[in-house]
């Protein structure tokens, strides 16, 4: 079984095909298929091809499931007898995708 070391949003993955993943959002339709080009790293049984820093011509084809909103995360800052309480939330946008293949 291959697998591949991908970046998108920032973030390193590593995937196979038949994976699901949350990434960050991307600017695709629900259903669409997408490419990651950014493929750092190609593994098939014991070949390894490292890239410097990325695998010439290989990419990682991938189909969008779905979009959405990950749970709330509270950020508290309080100081203790000094009537001082400050609250926020955050919910990050994510994207769903399955990887349908990895070209080397």
């Amino acid at each position: 079984m291959s697998y591949a070391v991908i970046k998108t949003g920032g973030k390193q993955y590593r995937v196979q095909q038949g994976d699901v993943l949350r990434v960050e959002l991307l600017n695709a339709e629900e259903g669409a298929s997408v490419k990651f080009d950014q493929v750092l790293l190609v593994g098939s049984g014991e070949t390894i091809t490292v890239g410097a820093p990325i695998v010439a011509g290989a990419t990682v084809s991938a189909t969008v499931r779905k979009h959405g909103r990950a749970d709330k995360v509270r950020i508290i800052k309080f100081r203790r007898r000094k009537h001082h309480k400050k609250q926020q939330g955050h919910r990050q946008h994510f994207t769903e995708v399955e990887i349908t293949g990895i070209n080397a």
